[in-house]
């Protein structure tokens, strides 16, 4: 098995650490033009389908009379790839796409190429019929394709030798999940280590060429329609596991796992070790063997433990317990073969915060050389800061800030340890977050592209993807319009929505198909979902609807849509179009306020009989401008306390907090995160996905982030005052707060803030980038911004 966790830290080390995972720097190339013509095979195993579960081994050896000064590749596969250069790894791959644009990597080998004998090497799995459920699939392959026609002596064609890996295979059973399969693997079964230049590969066999390998368009688009990844390499570091929690059959050595050292298990014992990583992690697991013929070593992997199951469905309690509790989870298993030197990597990182080791010996000991994982994700890097006194804001900053993180590596998803999907609800307050805390709009263009590849012939576009099974939430398109808005309004790249705006056309055409007279929505196909409303007569996350299918959570939705769509249009796009979606968005506002709006609640109902009602129509109402200003208090009021709306989740409060705050309740905004502290009571080091703690289904969901933006948009009051931000409007909302500061990336640069209340003098500071305009706004009164330092003093 492999060990492409394993290389001496070397330069990059702190004496503390003994491993890397070596592609940690690694950064994808921007070559975007084709410079000659690709005479690259795609290949695989011979007389193989490609469509069943499989492990493969690829190599080919080349000599070169001199280092060269570039070595330029493309590379991908189906499904995965790990590609090493004399035993390094120096890619891992492709970014997860579909077959209309299936990713390729762009890597220089140079650095890891010498003069004389080289071995270019991939690992290639293919979980098949176990696959997630974000990943789509042709058949099994591999491609490596040079750059240059020096670098094609290295492109995949019959000359590169292949293996399966048979010591590999699918984890029986079910769990419910729709991420990657478990593993067995059974060291008996072992190539020996395959990635090095003398390994003997003379019984290996030919690869078979599947396919001709061409960029997208230029050929007739057989298989994978290829496209360059616009993604750099995921982040690998090195991560111990913190804590022994537990341990049974035997006593453990003192510093284990959190300090390296090998652990003996004494022959004919059965131990078990129950390892807290403290916070939840996604992480490829690594561990390294000596000994012990015939031992199995079962590693399971876990968000949280389970209380006793009581016949009432499960409690998860505090996840910092450990007593009395169940262990549930996913699970991969490794059988040893009695050598020195064993190691197993999981093929695809786990999400854990809790690990259990379970040993099972023969006749003979088995040690546990090493066991720690590497953390993985997108390379975000936290620009923003915080400075305050206040402990529990720094803690929800950086809880959300590791739920972001944990929800984004090759794509956004939901959750991390259960479906990996990227869902349009989610994923658009997981981009916002990446442009209030990282600056960093990349992975949200790769979403965006992503969602427009997904739109189905009749114009809504897919509530996931990438995703092999399709599933179509119509309210979760209109929110894609919405993320096409937040990038138009938050980042300064007209051009790239310019693009999109067929996208947000064909989207409202769709719906244009279900609009009545009235201009409200009637009969509108696929799930809508719109939240997990715990009760209140909600429908499995859809709000109440008439027998007609009537809704006015969807007709709100449509409503917001045409007045963004208005506005990229009149901005980027065509005037027709935008006075169209305007008309529309009159006649649509006109129908809500007589068909919604109950005169004796004082309030606006989910359907036409006027029977139930929600936070989440009456935020939607709020934001949507149909209320006129001189409501918002009383409507937000009702809001806030009315104790018989269906409540919004973690998920909508999104909303429900920016509807509160454009009512002009933004000084409250700290005394609304009741849902943050109880996840933080009940000790989750990450959001959970539904409102009760104790039930959630995953526990985390980064759509719970939103105060990670509310901080700096509420609180510190910093937002957009015009497309691409280029107008800056700062509106500090500080509620009891005396002396707090911030920053955060923007376009042109950062934006910097101080309040600090002395003497009962307010005095303020506040820094905006070059080229950037703004007004400050403080009791209703503007102040204009100039580039650079700006400070104000206000009595109190």
């Amino acid at each position: 098995m492999i060990n492409f966790l394993q290389n001496k830290l070397c330069r990059f080390a702190m004496a503390a650490l003994a491993c890397f995972f070596y592609v940690a720097n690694l950064q994808a190339q921007p070559y975007t033009a084709q410079a000659h013509k690709w005479s690259a095979n795609w290949i695989a195993m011979p007389d193989e389908a490609g469509t069943a579960y499989g492990i493969y081994y690829f190599r080919k050896n080349l000599t070169l009379d001199q280092k060269p000064g570039a070595f330029v590749v493309h590379v991908s596969a189906d499904n995965r790839y790990k590609l090493y250069v004399n035993e390094q790894l120096v890619a891992a791959g492709p970014a997860r796409g579909d077959n209309f644009y299936w990713n390729y990597e762009t890597v220089d080998l140079a650095p890891y190429l010498k003069t004389g004998k080289n071995t270019i090497a991939a690992l290639v799995f293919n979980e098949a019929q176990y696959r997630p459920t974000a990943q789509i699939s042709y058949r099994t392959g591999f491609l490596l394709q040079g750059e240059t026609p020096e670098a094609d002596i290295a492109n995949t064609n019959y000359t590169w030798k292949c293996t399966p890996a048979v010591a590999h295979q699918p984890y029986p059973g079910y769990f419910p999940i729709m991420a990657s399969k478990g593993e067995i693997v059974d060291m008996h079964k072992e190539t020996g280590d395959w990635r090095k230049i003398d390994f003997d590969d003379s019984k290996w066999t030919s690869a078979a060429q599947v396919l001709e390998a061409q960029p997208k368009g230029k050929g007739d688009g057989f298989g994978w329609m290829l496209v360059q990844s616009p993604l750099p390499q995921m982040e690998m570091r090195y991560q111990r596991i913190s804590t022994l929690r537990k341990v049974s059959g035997m006593e453990a050595p003192a510093g284990f796992p959190k300090t390296k050292g090998s652990v003996t298990i004494p022959a004919k014992s059965t131990v078990q070790f129950l390892l807290d990583q403290d916070t939840l992690t996604n992480a490829y697991i690594t561990l390294n063997l000596s000994g012990g013929e015939g031992s199995t070593v079962k590693l399971r992997y876990a968000e949280t433990l389970y209380d006793k199951d009581t016949g009432n469905g499960r409690l998860k309690g505090n996840r910092n317990d450990v007593e009395g509790k169940d262990f549930l989870g996913r699970a991969d298993s490794i059988i040893a073969n009695g050598k020195p030197g064993q190691t197993f990597t999981t093929l695809y990182w786990r999400t854990y915060r809790y690990l259990q080791v379970t040993v099972k010996t023969g006749d003979e000991p088995l040690v546990i050389d090493d066991l720690y994982g590497t953390f993985t994700g997108y390379p975000f890097k936290m620009r923003a800061s915080l400075s305050t006194d206040n402990a529990e804001m720094k803690n929800i900053m950086a809880i959300g800030w590791r739920t972001a993180r944990l929800c984004a590596i090759e794509t956004y998803f939901d959750c991390p340890y259960y479906e990996q999907l990227q869902y349009i609800g989610d994923t658009r307050i997981q981009a916002m977050v990446s442009y209030y805390n990282a600056g960093n709009d990349t992975l949200a263009r790769n979403a965006i592209n992503q969602i427009d590849h997904s739109r189905l012939p009749d114009g809504v576009t897919q509530s996931r993807w990438p995703s092999k099974d399709n599933q179509v939430i119509p309210g979760f398109s209109l929110w894609y319009i919405g993320m096409l808005h937040d990038y138009w309004t938050y980042r300064n790249d007209k051009a790239f929505i310019k693009e999109k705006l067929t996208s947000e056309r064909a989207i409202l055409g769709f719906f244009d198909k279900y609009r009545q007279a009235d201009g409200s929505l009637k009969n509108v196909p696929f799930w809508l979902y719109e939240d997990w409303v715990n009760g209140h007569g909600w429908d499995w996350g859809s709000p109440h609807k008439t027998a007609d299918g009537n809704s006015a959570l969807l007709d709100l939705q449509l409503l917001w849509a045409y007045k963004w769509a208005a506005e990229m249009e009149a901005d980027l796009g065509m005037p027709a179009f935008a006075a169209d979606y305007r008309a529309k968005a009159a006649q649509l506002t006109a129908t809500i306020q007589t068909k919604y709006w109950s005169e004796s609640k004082q309030l606006y109902a989910e359907t036409s009989d006027k029977t139930t009602f929600s936070q989440h129509i009456n935020s939607l109402a709020i934001l949507t401008g149909i209320v006129p200003k001189e409501k918002w208090a009383g409507l937000a009021d009702k809001i806030l306390n009315d104790a018989t709306l269906a409540p919004c989740s973690i998920y909508f409060k999104y909303y429900m907090h920016m509807a509160l705050v454009k009512a002009g309740l933004g000084n409250q905004y700290l005394s609304w995160l009741g849902v943050w502290r109880d996840d933080m009571q009940l000790g989750l080091s990450t959001w959970g996905e539904e409102p009760d703690p104790q039930r959630t289904r995953s526990d985390c969901h980064a759509w719970g982030a939103s105060p990670n933006v509310e901080f700096y948009r509420t609180l510190l009051g910093i937002d957009s005052d015009a497309p691409g931000f280029q107008k800056i409007r700062i509106t500090p909302r500080l509620g009891d707060i005396t002396n707090i500061a911030g920053t955060m990336p923007h376009p042109n640069g950062k934006v910097s803030v101080a309040y600090k209340l002395n003497n009962n003098n307010w005095n303020m500071s506040v820094d905006i980038p070059l080229n950037t305009t703004g007004v400050f706004v403080w009791k209703n009164k503007e102040y204009t911004l100039m580039p650079g330092q700006n400070s104000f003093v206000f009595s109190k």
